[in-house]
This record gives structure tokens, sequence and C-alpha cells, in this order.
């Protein structure tokens, strides 16, 4: 019973210490210059062999507003190239934004920097272009969006959480339900407790057979949201195969519903 014992705490030693290593996964793949080309895609925010982002080239016709989309944890911004493809058409100008530590950006992931980081990127986006500003985040960039927004300062009309959690306590504890997983958390991304201060529009999408971050989660996210709000569920979608092609029809139901 005592060796039993020892080797759980071990693990619970194990698991705090490399707990970060489990969330972020960082790559420093870079996009080629054919791709930005390709995309209408250029760097936002260089210094230094660092960006904060990719931004789209400027809607043909007048502009209606800038997203800014955070990735999943295992993403970078030039994997969400199909925002570009539906979105600018739509009239609406594109950031894709990158984390610290992700492709070759300084610092290193944690929420705390992801999210100061995230701030700044929208008070810089509304400086250089004005309102109104949307927020889209997949997954974990959903988690971002929330703690981003808990400012209220922040210009920010309306957000799209796609495969979201309530918190990351309860997706982790789902998935380690062996270990005090809640005690131990470095980064919480409590969206819950994050949107209570929002007042914009808040439209979530869940994917109805997610094996990464379940549906209740979402589920239990879009029942706290106190303020406007609308849900989409994808019936016989995953976490990793989201009806996302930019030809799909909820791009336009989406967007009515945010900037309405």
């Amino acid at each position: 019973m005592t060796f039993a014992l020892v080797i759980y705490l071990f693990l619970v030693v194990v698991l705090f210490f490399v707990q970060r290593k489990l969330l972020y996964f960082p790559s420093n793949n870079l996009p080629t210059k054919e791709f930005l080309q390709a995309e209408g895609l250029e760097y936002w925010n260089l210094n230094e062999n660092s960006y904060s982002g990719l931004i789209s080239k400027e809607p043909k016709h007048n502009v209606q507003g800038t997203i800014i989309v955070f990735h999943g944890n295992a993403s970078l911004a030039h994997h969400l190239d199909e925002y570009t493809r539906a979105l600018v058409p739509r009239g609406y100008r594109i950031l894709l934004a990158e984390y610290p530590g992700y492709a070759g950006k300084k610092g290193q992931p944690s929420e705390t920097a992801i999210v100061t980081d995230a701030r700044e990127i929208v008070n810089r986006i509304a400086q250089e272009y004005g309102t109104p500003i949307y927020l889209w985040g997949e997954s974990l960039g959903s988690g971002v969006v929330a703690a981003t927004v808990a400012e209220p300062s922040l210009p920010v009309a309306g957000i799209v959480l796609i495969n979201p959690w309530d918190s990351l306590g309860n997706l982790a504890q789902n998935i380690y339900w062996a270990f005090p997983v809640k005690v131990i958390l470095l980064d919480r991304f409590e969206s819950i407790n994050n949107l209570k201060s929002f007042k914009g529009k808040v439209a979530i999408l869940i994917s109805e057979q997610d094996q990464v971050i379940p549906p209740k989660f979402g589920l239990n996210l879009y029942n706290s949201v106190k303020n406007e709000k609308k849900l989409w569920i994808f019936e016989g979608s995953g976490h990793n195969d989201f009806p996302n092609n930019y030809q799909e029809s909820w791009w336009q139901e989406v967007i009515d519903f945010i900037s309405q």
C-alpha cells in the first residue's frame, strides 16, 4: 500500500512538471513565400524574424471589419487558410494570430503569455484599422478568446468559439480522472468565468462526435452565457474533421449573427 502511494505521488509530480507539454505542441514550421502569395497573406508585425500573425490582403469591396483567429494547440497560424478563403470574399480583413513559442515567435506558451499577447494584438489592430473587431477561436483558441475578452475594455464586438470547453480544469479532470488535476493545473482557461464580463454576441460551434473535447463541455459553456448567443451543432463531425471548408453555408450564418 505504501509503495503504491509513493508511485501515485510520483506520477502526480511528473504530471505537474510535464503538464504544459501535454497542452501545447509548438512547432517552428514557417509558411513558404509561395503559400503566402497563393493565399493572399503577408506577415503582420514582423520583427527580428518573429511575427504576431498573418494578415490578409484587403477585400476588394468595403471592409466590414477585422476578424482575428486563434488556432488550436497543435496547429499554427498558417494552417487556418480556410478563414481567408471563406471570410475575405465576405468583406472581412483576417488576421491569423500566432502564439508565443510557436513558429519561432519569442516566448514560451502559457495562459498568461498567450492571453497577454492576444490582448496586445487586439489593441494594435484597433489602432491600425479601427473597429468592429471579432475574435474566432478553435479548441485551445476558444479558451484564448474567452480569456482575452475577460478584459472588458477591449473593443471586441462578437466572438466565435469552435469546439470550446467550459474550463480546462473540467476537461483535464475528465481525461486524467485518477489524478488531482484541478489542484495542480497551472493554466486554467476558465471560459465560463471569463465570459461573464463580455457584453458582445457569442456564437458557439460544436462537433457532435468530438472525442477530444466532448460536446458536454461546450454545451455547459453555452448554457452559462447570459448575453445574446447562438449554437451550431454539426452532426457526425469530430474534433479533427470539423466541416470548415470555405464553401460551407454556416460561415455566412455565423457572420450574419455576430455582425448584426
